[in-house]
This record gives structure tokens, C-alpha cells and sequence, in this order.
């Protein structure tokens, strides 16, 4: 059990308005690599946001400041024993597969309310991207701090 130190923000590397479902998510990650996936014991993220805005819970968790040994999630290398991590759908071109802000509204609206809901729950808990953790990394594929203060969100 740790404190959790990070919320990290991810997308999940698919084009523009193409749904992602937690089967997807679990096949991708924790699938075996000759069927596809990576071989991961958990998925990389707590909470997947859909397109309409809507979030699914991909791994339970109690929502407190701790992140247990159940509640870990393979999010990013180095970091996820004190870290929860989030993911939206979409992420890059339709066009050219090349890393850009999909974010539909509905998903700019709810992550936005989560985020903030989040912030004011756990205000010592650093909201990150993925990149900012991993510079080899677009993900999530846009400016999280740019956009964290355009919310209203200083840490």
C-alpha cells in the first residue's frame, strides 16, 4: 500500500470517434502476446471515458488516497504502485494516425468533472499525462497542464 502521488492521464491510442470497450482494453493488455496481447496481469487503467461522456470502472478500487496492492494498474513503468490511471477513448487521427486531441465535448465535460471532483478530494495528488512521465509517450495527446489550469486546476 502506498500514497498515491499521481493521477495520470492517458488516451487509449485509437482514431477519433472509434469506441473502445473495456473487453478491448482487457484483450489488449492482458492477453497473451500470441494472441494479440501484452501478457499484462491487470489492465493499465482504473476508469475508461466513452465517447457520450459516460465512465466505466475497469479495476475496483476503494477511492481513497491510497493505492493498494489490488488496485494497481499497469498505467505507466516506474510509477503505478502510487498512481491511479485514467484513459478516454480516441486519441489519434482518423486521417493519419498521428497523435491529436479527440476529446469529443462530452468527454472535455466529464473529464473536466472528474478531474476537478478528483482534484478537490486529493488536492497533494499530482494530475500528470502520461507523457509527462514517459517524454517517449504523446499519450494522452494533449497539453495536461495547459488544460488543467484552462479549468481552473493549480497545483
Amino acid at each position: 500500500m502506498a500514497r498515491m502521488k499521481y493521477l495520470v492521464l492517458h488516451c487509449t491510442a485509437t482514431p477519433e470517434d472509434r469506441e473502445v470497450t473495456a473487453a478491448d482494453i482487457r484483450h489488449w493488455h492482458c492477453d497473451p502476446p500470441a494472441k494479440g496481447g501484452r501478457g499484462w496481469r491487470q489492465v493499465g487503467y482504473t476508469d475508461l471515458l466513452h465517447l457520450d461522456g459516460s465512465w466505466e470502472r475497469l479495476v475496483a478500487n476503494n477511492d481513497d488516497d491510497t493505492v493498494d496492492p489490488w488496485e494497481v494498474t499497469n498505467g505507466a513503468a516506474g510509477y503505478n504502485q502510487a498512481s491511479r490511471h485514467i484513459v478516454y477513448a480516441g486519441g489519434v487521427s482518423k486521417a493519419d494516425g498521428k497523435p491529436k486531441d479527440t476529446r469529443t465535448l462530452e468527454q472535455r465535460k466529464a473529464l473536466a468533472e472528474y478531474v476537478r471532483r478528483f482534484h478537490e478530494r486529493f488536492p497533494q495528488v499530482r494530475i500528470v499525462g502520461h507523457r509527462e512521465l514517459n517524454p517517449r509517450k504523446a499519450c494522452p495527446s494533449f497539453d495536461v497542464q495547459a488544460w488543467l489550469r484552462s479549468i481552473g486546476i493549480r497545483q
